[in-house]
């Protein structure tokens, strides 16, 4: 599988990445498994999981597998911390919990550090600037090797960067930011992706796949086994399977039969290689669904298909991004 650069970072990823959202919940060991197999003998390295995912049973099924089954050395972990069961907050990005949570999440995972550690939303409870001292100091300790956010909008992403980058004393720079994105969702191209393009963040689209919706498994039914058909999942889904999104759905499913393709590669495709994307994170329930998502790494989206795809799916952007002048 091709390697990216992590933004301007040395870092090198897959360019597809491996999700761990349902392990240890809907996805038993053996199943995580055969997916953790498969994805490394196609090549791939990136694994993200985050200190939630499973109640924490994501991250110690990973650690388990991890130490059983692929050299460490292979793969580039990424997790997460700040996401907190409180009903009355829910997410901490103070120094304190942090920390905690990434000393816990190694612990899990059974590692000394994990290669990407991103603030797993903005808490505006926090001052920023301690968030961000979390991440220098698990850098500087050796707890992570690269920084990254995740759930930032425009201003924030760009505020958390630039203060990395301006402040005084040695700073961790941040590597990535980590978005929903995808033919079904494309608002951080509004402020996100602008600004992480401008400020050398690697983007790693979560839901690349419109929530399992841009399969084209949801046309006519939900399936029983799907997640949109899940106790835990339904609602997550449940947002995407209106009049708007079928018609996208209908045109990637139009430009799969064109290219003699699924419409999971050509979504996929479509996502993968959009400016400033380093590697988009797909879920899969078992080893088939990943295989078959991990066979996009042959096809390129020609042009006019790339266009027509754009255009159909294209978000509502006014003011201030555009027509500005002619007010």
């Amino acid at each position: 599988m091709e390697q990216r650069h992590l933004g301007r970072t040395g870092l090198r990823v897959s360019r597809i990445g491996l999700g761990t959202l349902t392990w240890g919940r809907d996805t038993g060991e053996h199943d995580a498994a055969d997916l953790l197999k498969t994805f490394w003998e196609a090549g791939g390295t990136l694994v993200d999981t985050a200190d939630v995912y499973g109640g924490g049973e994501a991250e110690y099924l990973l650690g388990r597998l991890v130490e059983r089954l692929v050299p460490r050395e292979d793969l580039v972990i990424a997790t997460k911390a700040g996401s907190v069961r409180d009903p009355d907050r829910r997410f901490d990005g103070s120094r304190g919990h942090l920390l905690a949570a990434l000393d816990a999440s190694l612990a899990r995972l059974g590692t000394d550090h994990v290669d990407l550690w991103q603030v797993h939303a903005f808490d505006p409870g926090t001052p920023l600037e301690e968030t961000l001292q979390a991440l220098d100091i698990a850098v500087t300790t050796g707890r992570a090797r690269y920084a990254g956010v995740s759930n930032f909008c425009g201003w924030q992403l760009a505020k958390a960067a630039t203060w990395q980058l301006a402040a005084p004393g040695a700073r961790t720079r941040l590597a990535s930011t980590q978005m929903e994105y995808s033919l079904l969702q494309r608002g951080v191209e509004r402020e996100v992706l602008p600004a992480a393009l401008d400020l050398g963040l690697g983007l790693l689209p979560s839901s690349p796949l419109g929530r399992g919706v841009l399969t084209g498994k949801y046309r006519t039914s939900v399936p029983a086994d799907s997640r949109g058909a899940s106790e835990h999942l339904a609602p997550f889904v449940e947002p995407y399977l209106d009049e708007a999104a079928a018609g996208v759905v209908d045109a990637v499913a139009t430009a799969a039969d064109g290219l003699a393709a699924t419409p999971l590669e050509v979504a996929l495709a479509w996502v993968r290689d959009r400016p400033g994307v380093a590697a988009p994170i797909v879920g899969a329930r078992n080893a088939r669904q990943l295989a078959a998502a991990l066979s996009v790494e042959a096809l390129s989206l020609p042009d006019e298909i790339r266009r027509a795809l754009d255009d159909v799916s294209a978000p509502v952007h006014r003011y201030p991004d555009q027509d500005w002048s002619t007010l």
